[in-house]
């Protein structure tokens, strides 16, 4: 019989029909009627005992045995329930042995197929032969690792690009979804689509900017110089705090094993704090203080001001700064963060085909430029292309890069006020004398009149005479508090730059209309320099929104049709982000756990031994069942009124939903009546 004659799949069910699961009967059996064999078998092992006991016992007796009646059937059941027992234990060893022997045979086939990637077997003989201390097959397991964690690399890539068409067409537009998502949708500082300026319509540029923070970094960025007693100190505290953690980690553990409360948020905080101490203190000048228990002060005045270099005029291999700083360098603690930045960005990038041209890494300075074409004019550059900029920075760095960004919205703000002023005075000097060119004209002309029939009979000052704080340019802003001086938006003063600009260009275009003299073609150009220079601008990042930490600023200009870049940019990203950054980690998510109060102690539907007022007084809950199910009518099982102390909390029953809140701290968390399979407390029949 092939397999094409086994109808029964293992998704039938059925204890009769051959070889479906549950079956009693098996194809391999070629259709033997098994139930049949079994009952002759019994029915002759019967029959033997009762020919045995007819010959051997004398007649009265036999009488008495009723041999032909129950003594045939017990012995029939007798022997039915030890040979299905022998059975059963039969097909138990059997099944065992066979699932033993199908393992073995499949392991050993899967090796003959796994040897066409690595030479299982050869590895095998070797061992036999020498042993595991003589013959290792260590790199070999390695090259293993690698083959299949490629080729899962090369799935995901595969399945994120058709999570990136399946989202564009779903949202049928590119937005900043795209890019980032998930976990890492918070890091971004920055995202923006414009239109490209030489082809509008047909491609477009995207700014990106992702902020991952020094507490997100998997692998801590130092900058170069670094001193030498910075790394150890940073060591040593992030020591100090695993110490802390690992003693709070004790603490909250006795107190669940004492049946305590778990600590809330705020006192697992306080409790790290208040263990500060035990580890170190404020003693800089003390050598016997406790911040000096790791690492004597001694060791830290010979490397005060020690940095990357040290001057080979006083370069001596057996001094002891030389050995400190020689065993940093060699855990390579300085530059190990950034370079495995460096390492995971180009790789991602070459293996996800985004090859470029064009690499510079300015190591010292820990900034990263990579450019996918080696040319910059825009003009000689194709619509498809990227440019990726990496870079760390410190505080200090983000202070002077702040009070830059200062100085020059101020100096964009004083050349358009500059411009501004310039056509000011020439329309000024355009207008016709002794005509109405404006409503300010006309406000002058009327002044005299308003005057004299309006402002003298109501006693209101005039128009000029009012302080004018409208410039009717942006709306009058609120008084900045400390929040505002520290974080600068600078949205306020950008938004007057851009419609001064506006109006400058509409003023132009009112004053001359069709007409081009010197003087509009002189403010023209400078009014596109402006423009151009301003967006440009506004297109960088505001350091005021910048932490400590990588910055990896994207430039991206591709086919508004194609995409092709966006979307692989989109793979590097994510996959970057995943290999470098931590993600956020919210405290109180990744500290919570269900507190005592919330525990359901019925979960495995059992009846406990909890203090309950049943019916009959006070009694287990098991008893107050019990009453429940012997009472005659509903009514009767009514319970007594529960004493406050043991009073449950207020449930509402909507909808077949149960609103149960936890007890507060401190109140008793025993129900006053019985549990129900849901959880909540049911109220007595």
């Amino acid at each position: 019989m092939g397999a094409i004659d086994l109808p029964k799949s293992p998704n039938v069910f059925h204890p009769e029909k051959p070889s479906a699961v549950g079956s009693r009967n098996s194809l391999a059996q070629e259709y033997r009627d098994q139930q049949n064999e079994v009952n002759q078998l019994l029915e002759e092992e019967t029959n033997k005992v009762i020919h045995h006991l007819s010959t051997k016992l004398p007649k009265d007796v036999l009488e008495r045995l009723d041999v032909m009646g129950g003594l045939k059937e017990k012995l029939y059941n007798y022997f039915n329930q030890n040979y299905q027992n022998m059975f059963n234990r039969y097909m138990v060893t059997t099944e065992d042995e066979m699932v033993k022997k199908i393992r073995n045979y499949i392991d050993k086939e899967e090796t003959k197929v796994l040897s066409r990637y690595t030479p299982k077997e050869v590895a095998d003989l070797l061992d036999q032969v020498g042993g595991a201390d003589k013959f290792n097959t260590g790199e070999i397991e390695k090259s293993m690792v690698n083959m299949y964690g490629h080729l899962q690399g090369h799935i995901q890539r595969g399945v994120n690009d058709l999570e990136n068409i399946t989202n564009s067409l779903l949202r049928q537009k590119t937005d900043t979804g795209a890019f980032i998502r998930g976990e890492n949708a918070y890091s971004i500082v920055k995202c923006a689509f414009k239109d490209n300026l030489q082809k509008p319509k047909t491609v477009t540029d995207v700014k990106l900017s992702v902020n991952i923070l020094d507490s997100e970094l998997i692998s801590p960025i130092y900058h170069y110089q670094v001193t030498v007693e910075y790394l150890i100190k940073e060591l040593i505290s992030k020591h100090i705090t695993d110490l802390i953690d690992q003693e709070i980690e004790k603490i909250k553990d006795e107190r669940i094993d004492q049946g305590l409360e778990e600590f809330s948020d705020s006192e697992i905080i306080f409790n790290k704090i208040n263990k500060v101490e035990n580890y170190t203190d404020d003693k800089g000048d003390d050598p016997k203080s406790k911040r000096y228990s790791i690492i004597a002060k001694a060791l830290f005045e010979r490397i005060t001001d020690l940095r990357a270099e040290i001057d080979p005029a006083s370069f001596d291999q057996q001094n002891v700064r030389e050995n400190i700083k020689k065993i940093v360098d060699i855990e390579n603690i300085r530059t190990r963060g950034f370079n495995t930045a460096i390492n995971s960005i180009t790789s991602i990038l070459d293996t996800s085909k985004m090859g470029y041209q064009y690499i510079e890494n300015l190591k010292n300075a820990r900034e990263l430029l990579i450019r996918e074409y080696e040319e910059t004019d825009p003009v000689y550059l194709p619509d498809e292309r990227y440019q990726v900029r990496m870079r760390y920075y410190d505080n200090a760095q983000l202070i002077e890069e702040r009070k830059a960004y200062d100085v020059q919205v101020k100096s964009f703000e004083t050349e358009v006020l500059h411009l501004w002023d310039v056509l000011e005075v020439i329309y000024q000097d355009k207008k016709r004398l002794f005509s109405v060119n404006d409503f300010e004209d006309l406000a002058k002309k009327n002044k005299d009149r308003i005057r004299k029939t309006l402002k003298d009979k109501s006693g209101e000052p005039l128009y000029e005479d009012i302080a004018k704080v409208w410039d009717e340019i942006s709306f009058v802003r609120a008084a900045e508090t400390e929040v505002e001086r520290m974080n600068r938006t600078y949205i306020y003063e950008k938004d007057r730059i851009r419609q001064r600009l506006i109006l400058i260009r509409n003023r132009l275009k009112e004053m001359y209309e069709y007409q081009y003299p010197i003087e509009r073609r002189v403010m023209e150009d400078r009014l596109n320099f402006l423009e151009r220079e301003y967006y440009r601008f506004e297109y960088t990042i505001n350091p005021y929104h910048i932490q400590p930490g990588l910055l990896l600023d994207v430039d991206i200009t591709s086919i508004k049709r194609k995409k092709a870049t966006l979307d692989a940019m989109a793979n590097v990203l994510n996959e970057f982000l995943h290999g470098v950054s931590k993600g956020f980690q919210d405290a109180a998510f990744a500290s919570f756990s269900r507190r005592r109060s919330t525990v359901r102690e019925d979960i495995n539907q059992s009846f406990s031994d909890l203090a309950v007022e049943g019916p009959s007084g006070t009694g287990s809950a098991g008893q107050a069942y019990l009453d429940i199910l012997n009472a005659d009518s509903p009514e009767l099982a009514e319970p007594e009124p529960a004493a406050p102390a043991l009073e449950a909390p207020k449930k509402s029953v909507k909808a077949g939903v149960v609103d149960a809140k936890p007890p507060k701290r401190g109140e008793d968390k025993k129900p006053a009546g019985r549990r129900g399979r849901g959880g909540g407390t049911v109220k007595e029949l």
